[in-house]
This record gives structure tokens, sequence and C-alpha cells, in this order.
């Protein structure tokens, strides 16, 4: 039949096929076990596959956590920089300023209405205190005093 396949061979498959497939497998002797042992043990076989599935999970972010820490490693270790995270993009950066002057409105509307101006006041200080820690987080060079070895003197007059 033209819409039939064959299973493909262990052999020949790649690591996640390989895996797909045993978890295909597992997935059946689970139904096959509920269709014997009937529905009273249906909620213990699906906390076990679960469990399985999440074993598995875990194995794969495992994996590549320990993956990516040795690739920063090497690059350090030959002489480069590690990677930067991805919250120092100019994109997070710009999209939580963004975020939070949208949010600055209502909060400022509610502030302002139930406190008036010492509510207003306590709202914008919140506002800029988080706003402050997102920017120090994403930048540390903002919170340090100096300038690094090797970088201009910005305090140097020409003139």
């Amino acid at each position: 039949m033209p819409w039939a396949r064959t299973a493909p061979t262990v052999s020949g498959m790649t690591g996640n096929e390989t895996r797909d497939a045993e978890l295909k497998k597992e997935l059946s002797a689970t139904l096959q076990a509920r269709r014997e042992l009937g529905e009273e043990y249906e909620s213990a076989l699906v906390d076990s596959f679960l469990e399985k599935v999440e074993q598995r999970l875990d194995g794969a972010v495992d994996r590549g956590v320990r993956r990516r820490l040795a690739e920063q490693q090497v690059l350090v270790a030959r002489g480069g920089r590690p990677p930067r995270s991805s919250t120092d993009s100019w994109g997070d950066r710009f999209g939580f300023g963004i975020v939070s002057l949208v949010l600055a409105v209502p909060l400022s509307a509610i502030g302002g209405g139930v406190g008036e101006l010492p509510g207003l006041l306590i709202t914008w200080v919140g506002i800029l205190g988080v706003n402050a820690a997102w920017a120090l987080r994403t930048s540390p060079h903002l919170g340090r005093r100096g300038s690094e070895p090797g970088a201009p003197d910005d305090t140097d007059w020409d003139g």
C-alpha cells in the first residue's frame, strides 16, 4: 500500500529519532497495560509514563546545559569572551522600557487616585526602582565606579 510505511530500524536512526521511538514504545506499552489492567490503574500508569517523560526531559536539559557550559569554558580558555546572555540585547531592554511605560499609566492613575500626591510619588519610585534593577542586571557595568583598565579616562581634559 502506498500510504503504509515500515518502521525505521534503530541502527539507521539519529539520537532524537531513537529516543522518540523509545518513547513511542513506552507509550504503547502503557496503553496496552491500561487495556489489560482496566481503568482503576489508569492514573498510576499515566503518572508512571509522565515520570519517564520527565526523566528524559531532565536528562536532555542537563546534557544541553553541560554542553553549553563546556563550550563557554573552552572559549574562555582560548582567550575569547563568553557570549552575552540574551537578556543583554537591545531589544530586550527596549521592550522592558516600553512595557514599563505602558504599565506606568494605570499604576500612576491608581496611585494618584488612592494616595494622591504621596501615592503618585511612591508609585513612580517603585517604577524607577524596577527599571534601575533591570538596568543593573542587564548592564552590570552601570553600577561600577571608575573606568576599567585600558579604557580611556573620562576625567582627563586636554585643554
